[in-house]
């Protein structure tokens, strides 16, 4: 028997139109080049999209995740930049991708490390092992409303699981820092930091200890130095500025008044490539000149009457301004860059302004000190004793570039999870110990609902324990047999039961100090769970005609 292809394949874009019997022709809804995919066939793409983004970031789960090499396509300087990489957040961000549900996959990632620093792994794979389950029980002629609806209970049991399981030791000020270390070493043991996690795990704290529970990240500045090792990385207090002081001015000043600017200070001679000037002689374009500096030094003196002895901008400072600066002693710095400034204006109580006329309306920021110090071979400005007590600025040391932007994106992935703890102290544990404790919960309600839901909520208790699988799977052991322990654990009431990478058996996490943040694996949950639930309701894919790129006809 020959299958008939289903309508959509025959006429594609089309309606048909039937009137008194006689089938008329075709009549096309769309525009010419539209695309539409219908019914199975933008079920089925929307499924594959999402499925391949998970298998491409599966791999690197876990403490012995492996690393991406990721190589730009660009114009001049930025072809053939690499970037070596475990996140998954700056993976699916390098990664062009055309599938409609691929994008909303790495809109989720991209969405968890914006959130909350840390998971953006982990949501991308469940969510696409959720729409690997989606696809069987579709197959099985169960709705895609019903499987959602199944979903819906499920997540809402996970989480009320994971919320009984979580510890709280907000109260407690030694076991909250102890706490806070463990989260940080479990945090880093799948980057690169991993061989060093005692030591980042300890400054990571520290620099977060510093801001006395506001969260603003803003405070922590992160300079990135080449040479000497890891290692070398240090934190310290105050504000550091990768910048050097103009030609002949103090390279120290105590009690500094700092006016911070974003204004054109290289005006002070005529631009001649790029300008017209019509002059009858060469001694008028040294009278242009001669202008040219007088608005200058009028503009530098409006600036002094700020009463300051330290002037930072944003923008260039030529020679003339930055001479007259040096002979009234103040410390003048050109192109700070713009995060520079922001922060420098947050730290010492200052303003960024760009007109000089009223300077009692000004905020000057203020510090104790600034000086020059030595980092490797680089001069860099310390700003101490900042009105913003809590301010810092960790220095990372490393081999090349490369390992200094993933040692750079692994710590702020730390200090981003350790904000969020403090603002929230529950914690609970790694390991794949609450992807197990949440599917055996969603497995207990799956038994006692009746109807085809709780085929949609073992399916996604399935996906849930995946995830332990893969970061065994990574780490080279016997997934099934660790994953069956590690069930076998739970059921027997070893809730604190999860994956010890370092030895390849199911241990106790608590002795471990395996710890995660409750808010990071909360956000891991929801977040996948509403991504596959919004990728499964498709039916209908239709992308839009391309513009038409017509020759340019116009007389120029």
């Amino acid at each position: 028997m020959i299958r008939r292809p289903p309508r959509s394949t025959l006429f594609p874009y089309t309606t048909l139109f039937r009137s008194g019997g006689t089938t008329l022709n075709p009549i096309q809804i769309l525009k010419a080049e539209a695309e539409e995919e219908k019914a199975e066939t933008a079920r089925l793409s929307s499924f594959v999209g999402a499925i391949a983004i998970g298998d491409l970031v599966k791999s690197t789960l876990g403490p012995k995740g492996m690393d991406k090499i990721l190589v730009s396509h660009g114009r001049g300087g930025i072809a053939g930049q690499i970037e070596v990489t475990n996140d998954g957040a700056t993976i699916l961000k390098g990664v062009g991708v055309d599938n409609p549900a691929a994008k909303i996959l790495v809109d989720i990632s991209k969405v968890q490390d914006d959130e909350v620093g840390d998971g953006t792994t982990s949501v991308a794979v469940l969510a696409s092992e959720l729409l690997k389950e989606a696809e069987q029980l579709v197959s099985m002629k169960i709705h895609p409303q019903t499987v959602v609806s199944g979903w819906r209970k499920a997540t809402d049991e996970a989480r009320k699981a994971l919320t009984n399981a979580a510890v709280d030791h907000g109260n407690d000020p030694v076991k909250f820092h102890e706490d806070l270390l463990n989260i940080a070493r479990t945090t880093l043991s799948s980057k690169i930091l991993s061989q060093h996690k005692e030591f980042f795990s300890k400054l990571a704290v520290d620099a977060i200890v510093r801001l006395k529970g506001s969260g603003n990240l803003e405070a922590i500045q992160i300079i990135k130095k080449l040479g000497g090792s890891l290692t070398d990385s240090f934190l310290d207090e105050g504000f550091l500025l990768d910048k050097k002081v103009g030609v002949n001015q103090p390279k120290r000043v105590e009690k500094a008044r700092i006016l911070i600017a974003n204004t054109p200070m290289d005006t002070d001679k005529i631009k001649v490539f790029g300008s017209r000037v019509r002059v009858d002689s060469t001694a008028k374009v040294a009278e242009l000149e001669l202008a040219e500096k007088e608005k200058m030094k009028e503009k530098v003196d409006l600036i002094l009457k700020h009463n300051i002895n330290v002037f930072i901008n944003r923008q260039l400072i030529y020679n003339y301004p930055e001479q007259l600066f040096a002979d009234v002693g103040v410390m003048a710095i050109e192109h700070a860059d713009f995060d520079g400034i922001e922060r420098l204006a947050l730290v010492t109580g200052g303003e960024i302004v760009s007109t000089f006329g009223n300077p009692e309306l000004v905020k000057v920021g203020h510090c104790d000190l600034i000086e020059e110090i030595m980092i490797g071979e680089d001069k860099l400005l310390k700003f101490s004793g900042v009105p913003l007590g809590e301010a810092c600025t960790i220095v990372i040391r490393g081999a090349t570039q490369q390992i200094l932007d993933e040692a750079d994106r692994s710590l702020h992935d730390a200090l981003c999870v350790l904000a969020q703890t403090v603002g929230n102290t529950k914690t609970v544990f790694g390991g794949g110990c609450s992807e197990m404790l949440m599917a055996n919960a969603v497995s207990n309600l799956a038994t006692r609902t009746p109807g085809k839901e709780s085929v949609a909520m073992e399916s996604f208790a399935k996906a849930l324990r995946q995830l332990p699988t893969y970061i065994a799977d990574n780490a080279g052991y016997d997934s099934a047999q660790l994953v069956a322990e590690l069930r076998a654990a739970h059921s027997e009431g070893k809730n604190t039961f999860g994956l010890n990478m370092d030895e390849g058996k199911v241990d106790d996490m608590v002795k471990m100090g395996i710890t995660e943040s409750y808010k990071v694996k909360l956000q891991f949950l929801l977040s996948a769970s509403e991504a596959a639930e919004m990728i499964i309701r498709v039916d209908d894919i239709i992308k839009a005609a391309p513009r038409k790129r017509t020759a340019d006809t116009r007389s120029h």
